[in-house]
């Protein structure tokens, strides 16, 4: 008789209960946006990051919102664009001109050597916190592949010269690499912004050529020289203002140390894909 009414009991319960999840789903159910799963299935699935939200998902609900631009993903290009614009009832603001990671660092092996050995773990980040790393130059790359790992595309690989290198047709922009350089010599350009300073010291000329000797020296030819006044100094670092660029080339030419690079593509010419050496976790 004890197991019948426990049996009774527990039935009664278990009715209860669903009883109560059932009203409680009906009236705090939260109506999802159609927009958002439309968007979402246009969306490329790369669930990368790249456009700074967590997910496909989280970047569909934010353009259906409002809070996020029909533009915002780094990996459907315009052609997503385009299909999220329509699905959103507005104009597409226009071709998106892909982006591609360019590496700004010239400081290979040969032009800054190393001043020590780490044997810890095999991670820029961590090499960074372990005495900021045996580079001779505090700014450059310390060459542990920690882009690469961090690349979602395989679009980069390391060469045996100790730099990073992009493939340029597997490059989203997803911008991974960027976020995980923790020097920061990882940024995103289109191809039209071809001509870049590439090193990102902050020392003085002086101390520059003492651990490089690719690396820009502050010289400020490049600012005297530029007809179209493009570029600046922020501090010992040349900056080129993109917009204004129209890559004449008399930069490139005047610069003493030949860091003022044309970079069209990813992987230059001089350094070929044979180079390649595999970055290890």
């Amino acid at each position: 008789m004890n197991g019948l009414n426990a049996l009774v009991s527990m039935g009664a319960m278990g009715l209860a209960f669903g009883l109560s999840l059932g009203v409680a789903s009906k009236k705090f159910a939260v109506n999802s946006d159609p927009r958002a799963d439309a968007i979402l299935a246009v969306l490329p699935a790369a669930n990368c990051g790249g456009c700074g939200y967590p997910g496909c998902a989280g970047l569909a609900a934010a353009i259906a919102e409002g809070k996020a631009p029909v533009d915002k993903c780094p990996v459907g290009k315009a052609a997503v664009a385009r299909q999220v614009a329509k699905i959103m009832g507005v104009e597409a603001s226009g071709e998106m001109e892909p982006k591609y990671a360019r590496v700004l660092c010239l400081g290979s092996h040969e032009a800054s050597p190393n001043v020590a050995e780490y044997a810890g773990i095999h991670d820029c980040r961590a090499a960074m916190l372990s005495g900021g790393g045996v580079k001779g130059c505090t700014y450059g790359c310390l060459g542990l592949g920690s882009c690469v790992s961090a690349c979602p595309f395989d679009a980069m690989y390391m060469g045996a010269d100790g730099l990073p290198r992009v493939l340029d047709e597997a490059c989203t922009g997803c911008g991974k690499c960027v976020a995980a350089c923790p020097r920061s010599l990882i940024q995103l350009r289109t191809k039209s912004q071809s001509v870049n300073v590439v090193c990102r010291s902050h020392d003085r000329g002086p101390d520059v050529k003492k651990v490089c000797s690719a690396g820009c020296i502050a010289c400020g030819i490049c600012v005297k020289n530029c007809p179209e006044k493009a570029i600046s100094m922020d501090g010992n670092v040349a900056v080129i203002d993109q917009s204004k660029c129209t890559r004449c080339g008399v930069c490139m030419e005047k610069c003493p140390v030949k860091c003022i690079r044309n970079m069209p593509d990813g992987v230059r010419a001089e350094c070929p894909k044979a180079d390649k050496v595999e970055a290890t976790a």
